[in-house]
């Protein structure tokens, strides 16, 4: 584990020139606390005058010691997808709408990152899934991803039929909308509004949220991190794979979908004070008052 924030890329949403100036001032604040910065090819393009390093993803995981995203969730996903093989910890700052993964507010920014520069901080690890489509003795394409595998119908409407297995043991047969294979961050994504349940962040699970199923009793079930699953497409008009709903592939009947934890950890870094519970209660709309 990488010790001292010597180096820090700045990672900024994509296509949002809004976020220009809160980077700009955030590097300025870190390059006052001797803190070596650098910034995305794609951040760059809307920060202009910035005077400091473009580096890659790629050279961003080799080399820095903190990547802070300024964005949203859509942001960090991407970012955490990318930086996951390099060990890279995660920071995010929500200038977005919901903020599950990007917990440090803006009008704090400067407050909550010098706690971290100063060693005040928690360390979060969250896994993620990998997924590879297999079409014969194809490899088609193999992805991580930190919120989900989602696996849905065409535009024509058509259900479409699964064979769902685990461990190579038969579960069921699901005629349905699709289905999430959901990580524990992604507990919260899409797969919270088809009905799944809400897994703590530090759990080891999958859980496999079916999207409005022919049969009723078809529910939401949760499995060890440690399983294989895999998914046969039996019957499928134009249905498609979706990595966090970021990168989509089209699927073929007789195509296997393979999902298993990856070999990679994301470390998120939180404010000392986080608390997931109040997170919970504040996006979600939550009763503040305790009962008695």
């Amino acid at each position: 584990m990488k010790t001292g924030f010597r180096h820090i890329a700045l990672v900024g949403k994509h296509r949002s020139p809004e976020i220009a100036q809160p980077l700009i001032e955030l590097a300025e604040f870190l390059e006052r606390r001797g803190v070596e910065v650098s910034i995305d090819p794609m951040t760059a393009e809307h920060v202009t005058d910035h005077r400091r390093d473009v580096l890659t993803l790629e050279q961003i995981g080799k080399r820095a010691d903190l990547a802070i995203v300024i964005g949203g969730d859509g942001t960090m996903l991407n970012i955490a997808r990318t930086l996951a093989p390099f060990d890279v910890p995660l920071a995010g700052v929500n200038v977005g709408r919901l903020g599950f993964l990007t917990d440090v507010s803006i009008d704090t920014m400067f407050d909550t990152v010098g706690a971290m520069l100063d060693g005040q901080y928690m360390v979060e690890p969250r896994m993620l899934v990998t997924a590879a489509i297999l079409r014969g003795d194809q490899r088609i394409v193999e992805m991580n991803a930190f919120n989900e595998v989602a696996i849905n119908k065409g535009p024509d409407g058509a259900l479409i039929e699964l064979e769902v297995r685990i461990d190579r043991q038969f579960v069921y047969n699901l005629r349905a909308d699709g289905l999430i294979v959901a990580s524990p961050t992604g507990s919260t994504a899409y797969a919270l509004s088809a009905g799944g349940p809400i897994l703590h962040p530090s759990l080891s699970v999958l859980a496999l949220v079916p999207v409005c199923p022919h049969t009723l009793s078809n529910r939401p079930i949760v499995i060890s991190g440690n399983s294989t699953l895999e998914i046969l497409v039996l019957s499928a008009d134009d249905a498609g794979a979706h990595f966090d709903s970021h990168s989509h592939h089209q699927l073929h009947e007789g195509d296997r979908i393979e999902v298993k934890r990856c070999a990679n950890l994301i470390r998120v870094l939180h404010p000392l004070n986080h608390d997931y519970y109040h997170m919970l209660r504040e996006k979600l709309n939550w009763s503040e008052a305790p009962g008695h």
